[in-house]
């Protein structure tokens, strides 16, 4: 009996109960919504904290008005505030200029909606990183001829990145678990497919438990990624040697 029973379990977990493709396409929405959101991110982070350092107070104010608001409200009430905000203003948009009624594509307002707040967090993460640059490193990179775009790109990007990487994978970590929140605005991440699949074999323990195990997979793989560009952007400090 209990072998049957082990048999008949096996073949569950295998089976899935013909929700695997289900459970496949959620983890490939979760991992392109991340990706994405992460891009987008960091875009925004960057030129935040380019903003923040500016000696424009016009330029500055608002990159702080932006970190302070965004930081300070919880991720579902911005996801919720900034999705039906978007698709608003859109429809006022369009109603005005005479258009057709236009509907924001869930996945794209998600995208969107995900970078903007975990921008904020970026922003600082690169700031602080800018600012443990030495100024010298600079100086010297004028000296030797080097313009703006390459001082950047050649002498403080590289190493910005080495003080950068420990927030920037914690805000990773924490972005890949925030791709959750988008089952509110209509896409089936693998939160929800695993939700939809225990409801309906009524064994919802089971399905998220999966879906842990499948974050678990993703952060550790992320984890092995960071290492590996912790060591490269280490290369001649302490940190490249361990």
């Amino acid at each position: 009996m209990i072998e049957n029973f082990l048999v008949a379990v096996g073949l569950s977990v295998l089976s899935l109960h013909g929700f695997g493709p289900v459970l496949l396409k959620g983890t490939w929405m979760t991992l392109q919504l991340s990706l994405l959101s992460l891009i987008v991110s960091v875009v925004l982070g960057l030129l935040g904290a380019c903003a923040k350092l500016s000696a424009h107070r016009l330029i500055r104010i608002p990159a702080q008005l932006y970190t302070t608001l965004i930081r300070g409200v919880p991720d579902l009430v911005l996801m919720l505030l900034i999705f039906y905000s978007l698709q608003t203003w859109l429809t006022n948009f369009t109603n005005y200029i005479g258009w057709d009624y236009l509907e924001i594509d869930p996945f794209a307002a998600g995208v969107i909606t995900l970078g903007f707040i975990y921008g904020a967090y970026f922003t600082e993460t690169f700031r602080g990183a800018l600012l443990a640059v030495p100024k010298g490193q600079k100086e010297a990179a004028v000296a030797y001829g080097l313009g703006r775009t390459q001082c950047f790109f050649l002498i403080t990007f590289p190493q910005m990145m080495r003080f950068a990487l420990p927030g920037i994978g914690n805000n990773w970590l924490v972005l890949l678990k925030a791709t959750a929140l988008v089952s509110i605005i209509g896409l089936a991440d693998l939160v929800k497919a695993a939700q939809d699949a225990g409801k309906s074999t009524f064994q919802l323990f089971f399905f998220l438990v999966l879906a842990a195990l499948v974050y678990l997979l993703i952060t550790t793989f992320s984890n092995y990624v960071l290492r590996r560009l912790t060591r490269m952007y280490s290369v001649g400090s302490r940190e490249a040697l361990q």
